[in-house]
């Protein structure tokens, strides 16, 4: 048994290693994540994590774990920035607003699946020009959803949420861990 993470997000494998979990592989699945018309975040999410676990090359036997995570500012979905101005335009729209985080975990053994989501609530405080214009210089908001990571500097603009912490960062470990036991994964060096 050999296991995949199908993510290239150096986040979720410092997750994963929080729990004892070393990825045999890491092949980030290349997908179109092109919302569907009308799609609403939390499928969107869903799907995506679908859709990657599928796309992932894996033998019969091999496991593979990918996860999305998408913000959602009501039914608006606020994925990666594609430059800095839709990040700052991202940040705008959010300051002073709770908004969710939902983030999808998709696992695969063979023709199995396992997946769960998990969606958690952010405040952001009001933001000024003086704390948005240095964060954006900063480049931190490259390849995060919502154009912001609450584990890095922005951490500073959220002064509460309801969830999951590690969910908000790109990977819930509570839900990630049943299901890598559910798909037989040794966890906590049990045997398999």
């Amino acid at each position: 048994m050999t296991f995949i993470l199908g993510s290239g997000s150096p986040r979720r494998l410092e997750l994963l290693a929080q729990i004892g979990v070393v990825p045999d592989a890491v092949r980030a699945p290349n997908i179109d994540e092109t919302p569907l018309t009308g799609e609403l975040p939390r499928p969107y999410c869903a799907r995506m994590a679908r859709e990657k676990v599928a796309a992932v090359p894996a033998g019969p036997d091999d496991i593979v774990l990918c996860a999305d995570t998408t913000v959602a500012l009501g039914r608006r979905i606020l994925g990666k920035p594609s430059d800095v101005n839709e990040a700052e335009a991202f940040l705008r729209m959010m300051s002073g607003r709770r908004h969710k985080v939902v983030t999808a975990v998709a696992v695969k053994r063979g023709n199995i699946f396992w997946e769960r989501d998990v969606q958690s609530s952010v405040k952001m405080k009001v933001l000024s020009d003086a704390e948005i214009k240095p964060y954006l210089a900063s480049n931190d908001w490259q390849g995060k959803a919502g154009g912001y990571g609450i584990q890095g500097p922005a951490g500073a603009f959220i002064p509460w949420i309801s969830g999951s912490f590690t969910a908000i960062v790109g990977l819930p470990l509570a839900e990630t861990a049943n299901l890598l036991t559910a798909a037989g994964y040794p966890l906590y060096g049990g045997a398999a």
